[in-house]
C-alpha cells in the first residue's frame, strides 16, 4: 500500500504532473508545489518514438495502456461510467469549466496546464468527481 509523500499518513490518490509524486490532497499538493523539481526522462532508443513524440496524432486507448505505471491506469469499463454521472454533467454546464478543459488539451505542455490549472477550485471539484465515479 501506498502512503502520501507529501504527508506519509493517507493513500494517494493523485499523481503531480510535473515530478510524478504522489500525493492525498489539494492541501498537500498546494504544499508540494513550491519544491516540485521536474523529472526528467530518458531519452528512448526507439527510433520510432522520436517520430511520434513530433507528430501531433493523439494517443489511442492502447497507447494508453501499454504505460509503465499500472497502479494509475482505469479499465475501459470505468471510464464509461464518467459518461453517465449527472454530477459530472452537472459540473460541464458551466462554461468557465469547459474553457479551463479546452486549454489542457490544447496546451503544448500537458503537465504545465494541468498545474495551472489544479489552481483553480471548479477544476479540482471536477478532478474530484471523476476520481469518485471511477474509483466507485
Amino acid at each position: 500500500m501506498q502512503i502520501c509523500s507529501v504527508c506519509s499518513e493517507q493513500t494517494p490518490k493523485y499523481r503531480c504532473p510535473t515530478c510524478n509524486i504522489r500525493y492525498c490532497s489539494l492541501g498537500c499538493y498546494k504544499k508540494h508545489k513550491d519544491s516540485c523539481l521536474p523529472v526528467e526522462k530518458p531519452a528512448s532508443s526507439n527510433p520510432e518514438s522520436k517520430d511520434a513524440a513530433g507528430s501531433a496524432e493523439p494517443l489511442s486507448l492502447g497507447d494508453l495502456l501499454h504505460e509503465d505505471d499500472v497502479i494509475d491506469k482505469v479499465p475501459p469499463q470505468r471510464l464509461q461510467l464518467l459518461g453517465q454521472s449527472t454530477e459530472l454533467r452537472d459540473l460541464l454546464c458551466n462554461p468557465h469549466l469547459r474553457q479551463l478543459l479546452r486549454s489542457v488539451d490544447d496546451a503544448e505542455s500537458k503537465a504545465s496546464a494541468m498545474k495551472a490549472a489544479m489552481q483553480e477550485p471548479l477544476f479540482v471539484e471536477f478532478a474530484d468527481q471523476c476520481l469518485k465515479v471511477v474509483e466507485g
